[in-house]
């Protein structure tokens, strides 16, 4: 490959990841109805054409956005109440700073959109009814807790929070709310034993978050 095709290969990855970037900011801010492509033809600083030719919509655009959400599992905690913890902990600091990730959130919670979208929720409902499990089996949680109702309602409080905190601060204070909502609800679920042992502070999200990325360089 030559040095020009590289170059044009290396601006069009560029202009792509700009519009991706873009895109995902007016998704987040407004919404999928309310994003219009001039919006974020003037947010990504591209021409109609450049935009035109990595997406052939404003859908594609969504969807692209939708695929470019990245999310790494964290490391397994020998409790498994504070594994859950901990996953909503950094979701509550990235989405904040991570305009693919919020994005995506948001056209996910668009009901409107569902049958082109999908429906993320009842994954996440899925994977947390299991973490749930396996905790109840371990003895972590009270034996009256049920395990699918209780990630429903855990699911379905965080989005709540989610967009409170988006229209009160734009989620400036997302990782505090979720921290509380933690605070309030784990006493109703967990063992007194496994309840002191958890450590649900805002800042704990912020904390994995880097340890993480650290991990990740490392082994890049």
């Amino acid at each position: 490959m030559g040095t020009q095709q590289r170059g044009m290969q290396q601006r069009a990855v560029r202009t792509r990841n700009a519009v991706l970037e873009a895109a995902a900011e007016i998704f987040a801010d407004h919404g999928y109805e309310a994003a219009t492509i001039t919006d974020i033809l003037e947010r990504a600083g591209v021409t109609k054409g450049a935009l035109y030719f990595h997406f052939s919509s404003k859908e594609d655009l969504a969807q692209g956005v939708l695929d470019h959400a990245v999310t790494e599992p964290l490391p397994e905690q020998p409790v498994r109440l504070q594994g859950l913890v901990d996953v909503g902990l950094v979701l509550a600091h990235r989405l904040p700073r991570e305009p693919l990730l919020r994005a995506s959130a948001r056209l996910a919670a668009d009901q409107g959109k569902r049958d082109f979208f999908g429906s993320p929720w009842h994954e996440w409902v899925k994977v947390t009814a299991g973490q749930l499990t396996e905790a109840k089996d371990r003895g972590e949680v009270l034996s009256h807790v049920d395990p699918e109702s209780t990630a429903q309602t855990l699911v379905g409080s965080f989005t709540g929070i989610q967009l409170v905190s988006q229209a009160f601060s734009r989620m400036a204070d997302l990782d505090e709310r979720v921290a509380q909502m933690y605070a309030l609800v784990m006493p109703a679920i967990a063992t007194p034993a496994i309840l002191g042992q958890l450590d649900m502070a805002p800042s704990r999200g912020a904390r994995l978050f880097a340890e993480q990325r650290e991990q990740i360089a490392e082994a890049g």
